[in-house]
């Protein structure tokens, strides 16, 4: 496990949510490695809890498919498949063409500035080379591209699917030579919302998150 766990309690939260929530984030991070088995004394003692809230939280973490339970080992964090990664890009490929395609609808000058400006931290974070700021700055610039659909249940079904198009995100950005074809795909992008073309802007956007699904494929079959 790389660092220490931290729990942010939540007063409003049932404990167990609380424990739940922190491991999956730390799986989601990339603190917890595929692999890495989930030992209930030992994360009990971590973070302070009783062994039952750790319990019900691998069970989740189970049905979420980031746990799996191994015969005589117990539970380990599951590693990335093919399968699922191809499953979870599918789906944000169409989500994310439909959002180009309401963003170049209504975009307006404002939003292309606030999308400038994101693009210009995204790039700062390239600079720094610090993974989680690039994918922080990563998820920000296409928050700002949701933003401008005007659609809430869109945003409501994107932001359901978050967590775990997050998992992928950090693999792809892990790789160095991806940041480059990131910076020119985030610049077409919002070239193609310039001038509001919407053939060429979901065009823009397929290939992005097929370089992704490429990229990630790329390192599992190392």
């Amino acid at each position: 496990m790389k660092g220490e766990l931290k729990m942010d309690v939540n007063e409003y939260l049932p404990l167990r949510d609380v424990v739940f929530n922190t491991l999956r984030q730390a799986i989601l991070h990339g603190e917890m490695e595929p692999g890495e088995r989930l030992m209930e004394i030992q994360l009990a003692q971590k973070l302070g809890v009783s062994r039952t809230p750790i319990r019900e939280a691998i069970r989740k973490l189970e049905l979420e498919g980031l746990v799996v339970m191994i015969p005589r080992k117990g539970a380990e964090v599951a590693h990335i498949t093919e399968k699922d990664m191809r499953d979870v890009l599918e789906v944000r490929c169409t989500l994310e063409e439909l959002a180009m395609e309401l963003a170049c609808k209504n975009v307006t000058s404002e939003q292309l500035a606030d999308l400038k400006a994101a693009n210009r931290v995204f790039e700062a974070a390239i600079v720094s080379k610090d993974i989680v700021s690039i994918v922080e700055a990563d998820v920000h610039f296409h928050d700002v591209i949701y933003a401008m659909t005007n659609n809430a249940r869109l945003i409501q079904i994107i932001n359901k699917l978050r967590e775990q198009m997050y998992r992928y995100r950090l693999e792809y950005i892990k790789d160095a030579r991806t940041h480059s074809i990131l910076i020119s795909e985030h610049n077409e992008i919002i070239e193609q919302l310039e001038k509001q073309n919407v053939g060429d802007a979901k065009s823009v956007m397929r290939q992005h998150i097929h370089n992704q699904e490429k990229g990630i494929v790329r390192l599992l079959n190392k």
